[in-house]
């Protein structure tokens, strides 16, 4: 199914501000080689954990795979690093984070060296393993397969939720508590390797940052309502390097005020994405295939442009309770806030709080058709996936379509497969105009 891949791999960006990210990730694992020189502790991570400003208050520095898996992806780097994982044992429906994980450590330690021409300098041999079980099993299992390559302290991390039909008056004691306990654990493990005492004044510090970072970037994106949108999907899977990467950093503070002046003066001036705006599409679930990111501006050149997405989302604001004085209790409080906000609502309709933020997006965001990203090697991202689509149509019955590929793995990818689906989708978006404007 693979075939020879566009010159271009990457999308072109709307806003200048999203432009300055490249930057901010070659920094991240530039940061990480000048901090292992320094002395200073590294460890590899995983995104949304929420232990994030954890890492901050205690001067130790992430090195966050997955994202280096995606950077491989965009630079068409990845198959090396994939194939070599396949070659020790791993099977290709494997998340694809994980191979290119594993096979670069993997070809590490047989080189004794970083993989040549590795992107961005590669990652550095990390001090700590800090895993987390918050989306899916290979981000548990991962880091312990990679006791295989090297010999570092491993700390598998785990972050749950209620299921929606739970009472949660009920049970919110002990989910909180139990979280409680999973960041104290995370906290002891830390100050036993590196010999340094969580300080609860920097902690409070970095969740400060971390709180007014999130709080900016929500609301750019309520910005990215307006007609014509001001900034697309594509951008947004840039502009979500600080909020994820950098959090509890004056950085990904400062980027987000700026990303918002920008966004809100295109507003002002009714600057759009493209000439003509004629479709507003939602990407509504799965993870971006980060092999072949000019597929949206793809779709520009027909008129419809992404103008929300299900993915890498922020978290809305949330407000933990005022009598929560413990930076630990705080983070176990938010990330129960965070996981739940929709439960009610979904109680009272779909049942899915996934289906209710869907639904949420195509009435504010005035959404005329919704597309789905199945990943060959993301089941938690590609299962429901179909049934969310079918969901939404009880309430609204705009088209929908399912694109297949993979995150990383550019052999599950067609581009005239893809071209012609796309095509004959925004007839279908067009016709569906046609038909509820009369």
């Amino acid at each position: 199914m693979s075939e020879k891949p566009a010159e271009k791999t990457t999308s072109t960006k709307a806003t200048e501000t999203v432009k300055k990210v490249r930057a901010i990730v070659r920094g991240l694992y530039q940061n990480a080689r000048e901090a292992k020189e320094k002395g200073q502790f590294t460890a590899y991570t995983m995104t949304a954990c929420q232990y994030e400003e954890i890492l901050n208050a205690m001067d130790i520095v992430p090195v966050w795979t997955e994202n280096y898996a995606g950077l491989t992806a965009a630079k068409r780097d990845a198959e090396r690093f994939v194939l070599k994982a396949e070659a020790e044992g791993y099977s290709n429906v494997i998340c694809g984070y994980v191979r290119v994980g594993l096979g670069f450590d993997a070809l590490r330690k047989e080189m004794g060296k970083t993989p040549e021409n590795a992107p961005d300098g590669g990652m550095v041999m990390p001090d700590l393993l800090l895993g987390c079980g918050s989306a899916c099993d290979p981000r548990f299992k991962w880091y312990q397969a990679l006791g295989r390559y090297m010999n570092v302290p491993t700390y598998s991390f785990d972050v749950i939720w209620p299921p929606v039909d739970a009472d949660l008056d009920e049970v919110r004691n002990y989910y909180i508590r139990y979280q409680r306990e999973q960041f104290q654990g995370l906290v002891d493990f830390l100050e036993r390797q590196t010999k340094k005492k969580l300080s609860h004044d920097r902690l409070w510090e970095a969740i400060s940052r971390s709180n007014a970072t999130w709080r900016k970037w929500w609301e750019v994106d309520q910005l990215r309502k307006a007609i014509p949108s001001p900034m697309p999907t594509e951008d947004h899977y840039n502009a979500m390097v600080p909020g994820f990467y950098c959090c509890g950093t004056q950085l990904a503070v400062d980027f987000y005020e700026e990303l918002y002046n920008e966004v809100k003066q295109r507003v002002d001036n009714k600057i759009g994405v493209v000439p003509e705006e004629k479709y507003r599409l939602l990407f509504g679930g799965g993870l971006p295939p980060w092999h072949t990111m000019w597929i949206f501006n793809y779709f520009e050149t027909l008129g419809a442009v992404f103008v929300m997405e299900n993915a890498y989302r922020i978290y809305d604001p949330v407000e933990v309770p005022s009598h929560v004085k413990d930076p630990l209790d705080y983070l176990a409080w938010r990330t129960f806030l965070r996981w739940t906000q929709r439960y009610d609502m979904a109680k009272k309709r779909s049942g899915i709080a996934t289906v209710e933020r869907l639904l949420e997006y195509i009435e504010d965001y005035r959404i005329d058709g919704v597309v789905t990203h199945a990943t060959k090697s993301c089941r938690a991202t590609t299962v429901g996936q179909i049934d969310w689509l079918h969901r939404l149509n009880e309430y609204t019955n705009i088209p929908s379509m399912q694109l297949i590929s993979d995150i990383i793995d550019v052999r599950d990818y067609s581009e005239a497969q893809w071209k012609a689906q796309i095509d004959a989708f925004v007839e279908a978006v067009e016709a569906h105009k046609r038909r509820t404007a009369r």
